[in-house]
């Protein structure tokens, strides 16, 4: 993760005073910590991550990091399995890093599962420079490309691409 978005993860779940976040994709849990670091002493973060050793990783730089095991909770499965059976409008913040062929599926879980005032964040909203570049259709920058016209004309949410990293698709909900 580019340091520039790692602290811009660290600003939006302050400003939100997010206490409740979900994270799509936990990858080493460097994300995790930026989200955890904005969040008061009580938020916990909700993690999801296909891959087992992913989550193994994040616990321990959570650990290595001083972070109450109270304070994250794992879970491990297919994000598009577990989002549903969260609970709609509980969390102030959603984060989302995962595979980009699902990005429009976890925008729309994540819509619902925040309250309003949550923040959405999606990672990688640039994607390699190749979004603004008409000529670039491949399957991902596609993907990506529809995603983010989908958040700019859903009236539920207020959108802003930060230029940061490979693109920070950030979003309130209405």
């Amino acid at each position: 993760m580019a340091p520039g978005t790692g602290a811009a993860l660290t600003v939006l779940a302050a400003a939100a005073r997010a206490r409740a976040v979900v994270e799509v994709g936990t990858g080493a849990g460097v994300s995790g910590l930026h989200l955890l670091r904005g969040m008061p002493g009580d938020g916990v973060l909700t993690t999801i991550d296909v891959e087992v050793e992913h989550q193994r990783a994040a616990k321990q730089a959570f650990a290595e990091e001083g972070v109450r095991p109270a304070r994250t909770r794992t879970i491990s499965g297919r994000a598009l399995d577990v989002l549903p059976r969260l609970t709609d409008g509980a969390y102030d913040l959603v984060f989302v890093d995962a595979d980009v062929e699902s990005y429009p599926a976890y925008v729309e879980q994540a819509v619902r599962l925040l309250r309003p005032g949550g923040v959405l964040a999606v990672d990688d909203a640039l994607w390699h420079d190749r979004v603004a570049d008409p000529a670039r259709r491949d399957e991902a920058t596609t993907i990506v490309r529809e995603t983010g016209r989908r958040v700019r004309e859903d009236d539920r949410l207020r959108p802003a691409l930060l230029p940061v990293g490979d693109g920070l698709l950030v979003a309130v909900r209405r």
